[in-house]
């Protein structure tokens, strides 16, 4: 099984940036989708972003355009690059397999936007 570790999580102002990172171990990933996850309180987790193996990135409408995936299998890690946070992206971020069976969830990192 693989272990995901999410750090980078904070409390930010609307309009912010925040860059979060997520370490994978335990089996090789390089050949599957990685995705980036959110789950906002009351709400189900839900998929936001996802990384090919080769590094082709496709994301949900609601962050389509200010959030940005990247992926480093040399370095076992996933990052996600967000730009121009709103309030509604306040919620506990993970990393997992995207396209295919999941792997057990990490810790997750909180991301709050307020002001």
């Amino acid at each position: 099984q693989a272990q995901f570790v999410e750090s980078g999580g904070a409390l930010v102002q609307p309009g912010g940036s925040l860059r979060l990172a997520c370490v994978f171990s335990g089996r090789d990933l390089g050949p599957y989708w990685l995705g980036w996850y959110r789950q906002a309180p009351g709400q189900q987790r839900e998929l936001i972003a996802r990384v090919s193996p080769g590094g082709d990135d496709y994301y949900d409408d609601s962050v389509k355009g200010r959030f940005i995936a990247t992926r480093d299998n040399r370095k076992n890690t996933v990052h996600l690059q967000m730009n121009s946070l709103k309030p509604d992206d306040t919620a506990v971020y993970y990393c997992n397999i995207a396209l295919a069976t999941l792997e057990p969830w990490g810790q997750g990192t909180q991301v709050t936007v307020s002001a």
